[in-house]
């Protein structure tokens, strides 16, 4: 089978394009009442999206403790496990400004010029690793029953070990649509982002910037939302968006009501870059640069992949 099309060759002028799958669908999003100021967080899964979340509550209400749970303040609208009704009649009450979860890339959402649009960026190979611990630590037949999902005809085969995974998942060639999770998924959703990223109401954040630079990051995502921070508030909110205060405070950030995770600590697994490198040898390298640069422009992979200068987003 030949690789996916590059991701710059799409067609951006065309209708939203519906992604589904067992947890997801896109369609939800048709006829959603934005409202001007709204904030949609768009990320491929263990990318940052929790952590873009944890950011926004704090730059919309300036506190380093938050009014609720996470996931009540920022509801994930795609996701089949919680009813459409209920998600609308939840964001519908809100009266802050309201920031609202997606796996969905942007090609596959409405785009309303009153509404910003952040997308979060992660080296795929660190998003991957931190996938397969996820799955591992999913609760799957608890997803099943709350998404009307039958059981599986036959027992799943037990996973590869983790560097094995990783070099299948590097090789795996599905189209996008079918597989958002897998390598040719993760730069088309990152590519559609990447080709708008001129668009004023369009943020692309990188997760090692956030590593390197929260504090900075943070204000940089203030002035492109318009948010005023006063210059006493910013220590307590920074230090509330750092990775080991959130995992202490696991019980009210993680999105796992209903109990889909085994352990909603372990969500927060380790948090920093290079994991994906690590496993792999020169070989096994080379032959994910070769696979990636079919995939996606060489200006993205050079921001993804941190070859030059972060901050070429702008």
């Amino acid at each position: 089978m030949p690789d996916t099309p590059a991701l710059h060759h799409l067609d951006r002028d065309a209708s939203p394009v519906r992604y589904r799958s067992d947890e997801e669908d896109s369609a939800r999003w048709l006829g959603f009442p934005y409202r001007a100021g709204d904030i949609v967080i768009s990320t491929r899964s263990k990318s940052g999206t929790t952590w873009m979340q944890m950011i926004c509550a704090l730059l919309v209400f300036q506190e380093p403790e938050l009014p609720a749970p996470l996931a009540e303040l920022s509801p994930w609208l795609d996701w089949l496990v919680v009813p459409r009704d209920e998600v609308y009649a939840r964001l519908a009450a809100q009266r802050h400004r309201r920031f609202i979860k997606t796996h969905t890339p942007l090609d596959g959402i409405p785009l309303d010029s009153r509404v910003t649009y952040v997308v979060v960026a992660r080296d795929p190979l660190d998003m991957a690793v931190s996938l397969y611990y996820q799955g591992a630590n999913l609760n799957r037949e608890r997803i099943r029953r709350l998404t009307g999902q039958p059981a599986p005809a036959t027992p799943p085969r037990p996973r590869p070990e983790l560097r094995e995974w990783l070099r299948a998942w590097i090789d795996r060639d599905v189209a996008p649509a079918d597989a958002l999770d897998s390598l040719p998924g993760v730069l088309w959703h990152l590519g559609d982002a990447w080709a708008r990223r001129e668009q004023p109401n369009i943020l692309l954040v990188h997760y090692a910037d956030l590593e390197a630079d929260l504090a900075g990051q943070m204000r940089r995502i203030a002035e492109h939302l318009g948010i005023a921070v006063p210059a006493r508030r910013w220590p307590a909110l920074v230090e509330a968006a750092t990775f080991a205060r959130m995992r202490a405070r696991a019980d009210r950030l993680v999105p796992a009501p209903s109990g889909i995770l085994k352990d909603p600590a372990a969500f927060f697994r380790r948090g920093s870059s290079g994991a994906g490198r690590e496993l792999l040898t020169a070989d096994d390298l080379a032959r994910y640069r070769a696979r990636v640069a079919r995939l996606g422009p060489p200006d993205l992979l050079a921001w993804l992949h941190r070859d030059r200068e972060p901050g070429v987003a702008g």
